[in-house]
């Protein structure tokens, strides 16, 4: 779906309530004012709703914001804020949910006409928020990655890979809008703002007052508690990423790979190093003057390529890699298992470590020639003789891990791979810890299966649970479990392993 197509849709359902409300209150409303109520109030629920199945989604969204902000803040004349946004991203996921609620309960109050003018003023500043988010996320295309935002004379041609955040998560991960896209819907959603701002008054009101306030408040109530069971108790009950159950990581990844391999170059930007004048060549006659004409490579530079879109459109799981704990790849081989493979998704494991020093004692061997006599030919021989031991002092570090997370780990996720292991491999993937970090937590958790190391930003799109359990056979994804909602042996034998699993011993 396109932004275009959602605003039809938006439109028609808008027009549909306008209709439905001048029916049934005859000539006591403005049309004009009704429909532009609806519109926005359609449109808030809607893309409130699509963000309300995966809070967290947005809080990393948010995360990646505050993390700019900060930046930015830092390197200029409010530099006084930047403290504040670490705190902001400590809570992320409280502010995302607060927001998504507002959102919804806000498109709710527009199309009720509870408190009009309280309504009008929150959708005012609702929107100032998100048109600048977007319109930072646009705007830092044309700032170099070495400079700040608030240095101007820096600023150069728009750029999309210098953007501080790649889209603005305004539809979650339902649509992926082009920050420039994204900026001036948002300019145009001002329209309404403003224009509610100063025509509050002729806005249409149904209902009671009393129902319009009960309606409201069941509203908040129960939308924070839908919010709280798509990453609290479960995994996101309508699942927009890339990869969702049935997806195959291993064909979709191929895919996507080609598609990037026959992307053509269709021009080239270059730019002349004297006058600074700039140029897009076509690619035929760039290569044919860069061959030819000796003064070409002399005198211009090459800016930036144009190329064409991919037939497939890149996601996140162009991005998909794991490693073994030696740095090695190892995404052929996972993808390529044909067994069902149960596998333990962690994006962040909480802990705590301090580095001690250790005297271990270092035993020190001596090599020693032995003359062999023998009656035909003598013979040497080198033998390592042990010659004492040496004191060395070692750097370790010592972790504690987090306490409910080791439980979660020894009496729901192991039990339950320990109960089908004549079935299912096992294995668990890990992010944001090292080589030592993750044998350390094997020992303490008693993980006795193959561990790899990925992203955390891969781990935390594939799993919003933390930690998660995975299904996957031959890069196939079965199903995915919130660790609150794992099944029991019984029905993970019988409903997804179908009985009859290539046994392993």
């Amino acid at each position: 779906m396109t932004l275009f197509s959602l605003f039809i849709y938006v439109g028609i359902a808008a027009m549909l309530l306008t209709f439905l409300i001048a029916r049934a209150y005859k000539k006591s409303i403005s049309i004009p004012d009704s429909f532009l109520q609806n519109f926005a109030g359609c449109l808030f629920i809607f893309s409130g709703f699509v963000k309300a199945v995966d809070p967290l989604g947005t809080a990393y969204k948010m995360e990646q914001y505050f993390t700019a902000f900060e930046d930015t803040c830092k390197g200029s004349f409010l530099k006084f804020l930047a403290p504040v946004f670490p705190w902001f991203s400590q809570h992320a996921i409280s502010f995302s949910v607060f927001m998504i609620v507002l959102e919804i309960v806000l498109g709710i109050m527009l199309i009720i006409g509870y408190q009009k003018r309280l309504g009008s003023w929150l959708f005012f500043a609702i929107m100032v928020f998100f048109t600048v988010l977007t319109g930072f996320t646009y705007l830092t295309g044309y700032v170099p990655t070495d400079a700040n935002f608030f240095e101007f004379s820096k600023w150069t041609e728009y750029n999309k890979n210098q953007m501080r955040v790649t889209d603005c998560g305004c539809f979650g991960d339902f649509i992926k809008l082009e920050p420039k896209i994204s900026f001036f819907k948002d300019l145009i959603l001002m329209i309404p703002a403003l224009w509610f701002i100063f025509r509050w008054k002729h806005c249409h009101e149904i209902f009671s007052p009393v129902i319009r306030t009960g309606i409201t408040f069941v509203s908040t109530l129960a939308l924070c508690l839908f919010c709280f069971s798509n990453f609290v108790w479960n995994e996101p009950i309508i699942d927009f990423r890339p990869f969702k159950n049935g997806v195959n990581i291993k064909t979709t990844l191929a895919a996507e790979q080609k598609a990037m391999a026959d992307v053509e170059i269709l021009a080239y930007k270059i730019r002349n190093k004297i006058d600074k004048h700039e140029l897009e060549v076509p690619a035929k006659d760039f290569l044919d003057s860069f061959k030819n004409n000796p003064n070409f490579k002399a005198s211009w530079e090459t800016l930036d390529q144009i190329k064409s879109e991919p037939k497939i459109p890149r996601t996140k799981i162009s991005d998909f890699e794991i490693l073994y704990l030696d740095g090695n790849p190892a995404t052929e081989s996972f993808l390529d298992e044909t067994k069902y493979n149960l596998v333990i998704i962690s994006p962040k494991v909480k802990y705590t470590s301090v580095s001690i020093k250790e005297e271990r004692l270092d035993s020190i061997f001596r090599m020693d020639t032995i003359l062999i006599k023998m009656k035909k030919k003598d013979s040497i021989r080198i033998e390592r003789v042990f010659a004492g031991t040496e004191a060395k002092t070692i750097k370790r570090n010592k972790y504690e891990w987090n306490e409910d997370y080791l439980k979660i780990l020894k009496t729901s996720i192991l039990p339950l791979l320990d109960s089908v292991k004549d079935l299912a491999m096992s294995s668990a993937i890990f992010g944001a810890l090292t080589e030592e970090g993750i044998a350390d937590l094997k020992q303490a958790a008693g993980i006795d299966f193959p561990c790899y190391e990925a992203d955390d930003l891969l781990l935390k799109t594939i799993m919003r649970s933390n930690p998660g359990l995975l299904l996957i056979q031959n890069g196939q994804i079965i199903q995915k479990w919130h660790y609150k909602q794992l099944p029991d042996p019984t029905e993970l034998k019988n409903k997804y392993l179908n009985g009859h699993g290539t046994k392993i011993y």
